[in-house]
């Protein structure tokens, strides 16, 4: 197995740094919240890990229309890599979402439209992987995915939008906010910080799964090529 770079492993080392800092400053750095109390600390990277979502599965969009004008299998497993991380991180912000909105909420689970849209963006990429493997062809499966991360991108700014265009009970806190939504909430200036702050660390720590994957999906191209050869053999 290859060596990992040295430019990676400074990253990596980096994004462990942001992410002990962030911690700090969501736990003892960012004042408790007065009305949802030790609860809304929970916002700080349920916010950060919707953002890598969107990040992931905009990296996928461009990775996938620069594979469809190139034919280089490089933009395939970018693509491929992001969309594995973008599911993960959307996971993990309506798992954090939920564990926000049983005490705010009274509930684990409501139709909200931002809920419901953003599971939806979910499923909608683990069908993409599970299509994906539906395809033996390694061109075939490329362009399929690319075509499929292109068109189900819509979602996104779908989910994003949903609560600025439907009656909903999610708050909105970037930008203007629905006074009477439930959880909504100002934020002070050292909140502010810690939020800015975790967007950053969790930027940092999808660029450093990115690259690790990557890496991994190149070596298992040269596996199955290495199963194509012989079995053609």
């Amino acid at each position: 197995m290859e060596p990992m770079p040295r430019n990676l492993k400074i990253l990596t080392g980096v994004t462990i740094v942001l992410l002990v800092a962030a911690l700090y400053m969501v736990f003892f750095y960012a004042p408790r919240e007065a009305v949802m109390g030790e609860v809304q600390r929970v916002f700080y990277f349920h916010v950060a890990a919707g953002w890598v979502a969107a990040l992931a599965f905009l990296v996928t969009v461009v990775a996938g229309a620069l594979y469809l004008a190139r034919r280089d299998r490089r933009w395939d497993r970018l693509a491929v890599a992001s969309v594995e991380i973008g599911v993960v991180f959307t996971f993990i912000n309506i798992a954090s979402g939920s564990i926000w909105a049983r005490p705010v909420w009274n509930t684990w689970w409501t139709w909200d439209p931002r809920l419901v849209t953003a599971t939806i963006m979910e499923l909608l990429y683990i069908a993409y992987l599970m299509l994906r493997q539906g395809v033996e062809d390694p061109d075939r499966r490329a362009r399929f995915g690319a075509v499929y991360g292109i068109a189900a991108f819509l979602s996104v700014p779908i989910t994003f939008l949903s609560i600025r265009f439907f009656r909903t009970i999610h708050p909105v806190v970037i930008g203007s906010s629905d006074p009477s939504a439930e959880g909504t909430f100002d934020m002070s200036p050292r909140m502010l910080q810690a939020f800015l702050f975790s967007l950053l660390t969790f930027t940092f720590i999808y660029a450093t799964l990115l690259w690790h994957r990557v890496r991994l999906g190149r070596l298992a191209d040269q596996v199955e090529l290495r199963k194509m050869e012989m079995m053609s053999a």
